[in-house]
């Protein structure tokens, strides 16, 4: 058991929750300090609800610059871009560019994928130890391909096939009746049985709740703000007052880059925006198994007694606030693609800021203060990776994955 600290986490979204919890359960004194009467109000409060664990592909990839213009020619595409001028959205969007290759690709692929593992072993463990229910279930994730030469290259990444399975429009069909309908229009699948789907708000309360029946932890409602001291460190204010606090984790979400820039840093963190609905469904609607609908970049994921459809990237966007004709396009697309699970004229509609690496591979580091640590950047796979990401911040304070400091 390493040293007890007093530790602050700064953001009460899914990634600095499961961070707060897991320094818990490695033997620290937590405060987590949350802007939001509540915990889990922004990017956490109504994602795609899958966790998936095996296909964690970062969106920069070889051809997707090709493909993002054929979109932003076509009404009602699943990429936006409102350029600014912004010289951040720029560079930004420069290193996405760069990292768009098939190398850059596979690497870091690797890199999400081996912390995509320890996260569903990690999350195995946090249940089994009694963390409150979250509509967790493991039905598998189902990716469905409409286009030939995307379905061959995504086959052509199936390296294990316990893992992953590679499927004719029939065997989607066997896999998830609900898409039946839709295989005459498929090329194909990928299947990974072992994945899951949780309530990722849920999970966040859960979290909330299991902390607060631990004495070392306590939540603190204020605006935390950094700044630079004179003997290496950073000072913590919440409500401009002094906080007193052996180290902090920034987990503040897309909300990082505002804190972290007192300190000297311009952390490379781009807020894309994506949308969701939420309908509470007949029984025997819904589809039980994960499925994504890669061409239409939508995901349909079943949390309890209501059916979860996500999709869209708004590049550019300033705020949060629910656009209503992205949220027509994506009623349209779930109505002609499971007709039988509406009434989608009730669904409930959401948007969130994602808060993306141009790599799609988080900062999870120390940083050249010797109390700051970051752990932010897990854009849409935020669900998926918050507990890898918490688990290797306990490394981090432990010392037992030393990286170079931001």
């Amino acid at each position: 058991m390493p040293a007890q600290r007093n530790i602050t986490v700064i953001g009460g979204g899914v990634t600095g929750l499961a961070t707060a919890y897991a320094l818990l359960r490695d033997g620290h004194q937590v405060t987590l300090v949350e802007r939001h009467d509540d915990v889990g109000m922004e990017a956490s409060f109504a994602n795609g609800g899958q966790l998936s664990y095996r296909y964690v592909h970062p969106l920069a990839d070889a051809g997707v610059p090709r493909d993002a213009l054929a979109w932003l020619l076509r009404a009602g595409s699943p990429i936006s871009l409102r350029l600014r001028a912004d010289p951040h959205q720029w560079r930004w969007m420069l290193a996405f560019l760069c990292a768009c290759n098939a190398t850059t690709n596979a690497k870091n692929s690797a890199v999400l994928l081996q912390l995509a593992l320890r996260s569903q072993a990690g999350l195995a463990q946090w249940r089994t130890d009694g963390l409150k229910d979250f509509l967790w279930r493991q039905p598998g994730k189902l990716v469905v391909y409409r286009n030939a030469a995307k379905f061959r290259k995504a086959a052509r990444n199936v390296s294990n096939p316990e893992l992953e399975q590679v499927l004719s429009p029939r065997e989607c069909a066997r896999v998830e009746p609900a898409f039946a309908a839709l295989a005459p229009d498929l090329a194909g699948g990928i299947f990974s049985p072992a994945d899951e789907v949780a309530d990722c708000h849920l999970f966040c309360l859960s979290l909330r709740d299991a902390m607060a029946a631990m004495p070392t932890f306590r939540q603190v409602r204020g605006i935390a703000s950094l700044s630079a001291a004179t003997n290496g460190r950073c000072d913590v204010l919440v409500d401009g007052r002094p906080h007193d606090t052996d180290l902090v984790v920034l987990a503040a979400g897309e909300g990082s880059r505002h804190l972290a820039r007192p300190l000297g840093f311009d952390l490379p963190l781009y807020g894309l925006k994506g949308y969701s609905l939420t309908v509470n469904s007949r029984a025997g609607t819904m589809p039980d198994v994960s499925v994504t609908d890669y061409d239409n970049r939508v995901v349909y994921a079943r949390l309890g007694d209501a059916l979860r459809i996500a999709a869209m990237v708004d590049i550019g966007a300033r705020d949060a606030s629910v656009d209503p004709r992205r949220i027509a396009r994506l009623r349209t697309l779930a109505a002609q693609t499971l007709p039988q699970a509406g009434p989608y004229e009730t669904a409930r509609p959401w948007a969130g800021l994602r808060p993306a690496t141009p790599t799609g591979v988080p900062i999870i580091a120390g940083t050249r203060y010797q109390n700051l640590l970051f752990n932010v950047g897990q854009g849409a796979l935020g669900f998926t990776l918050s507990v890898g990401s918490a688990l290797k911040i306990c490394d981090l304070v432990r010392g037992d994955n030393a990286q170079g400091a931001a």
